[in-house]
């Protein structure tokens, strides 16, 4: 398990590029952490890593968001907060997004926990007692 520290905000690119290039063979990243925590915000720099000039913002609503980089092509943003069950995720076709080979990027994917390929990165954001983010990256 590698683990990072976010003291400030400008610290998140350099941390987003590592956890990419530390995990070039994978394609989904599961992020975990409280409302808040910082997942979305995450997932922004990483984007901004890969180039992706559309707005990045949590598809809390939508369930997806979908973004194209000049660097890697499509890229999936989904928030399953609202799905009341896991077979809400079909819905979207979620099977379809999840082995595309393109980048997924899940928060609250526990609720769709019976979903999730076998390999992936699980993203654990923690808001530390001094407000930094301790960012834990865990391959499975």
């Amino acid at each position: 398990m590698t683990k990072y520290i976010a003291t400030k905000l400008e610290d998140l690119p350099k941390i987003a590029q590592q956890i990419i290039e530390e995990n070039t063979d994978q394609r989904i990243f599961l992020l975990e952490g409280d409302m808040g925590a910082g997942k979305t915000t995450l997932t922004k720099a990483i984007c901004d890593f890969f180039e992706v000039e559309e707005n990045v913002c949590s598809p809390t609503f939508a369930i997806v968001n979908e973004y194209l980089s000049s660097k890697v092509g499509k890229i999936f943003h989904f928030d399953f907060y609202r799905l009341n069950k896991e077979e809400e995720a079909f819905d979207i076709g979620i099977e379809e997004y999840l082995y595309s080979g393109d980048y997924c990027f899940l928060e609250w994917s526990e609720k769709i926990k019976n979903l999730i390929p076998s390999h992936y990165v699980k993203i654990i954001i923690t808001e530390t007692e001094d407000k930094q983010r301790e960012i834990k990256i865990e391959r499975i």
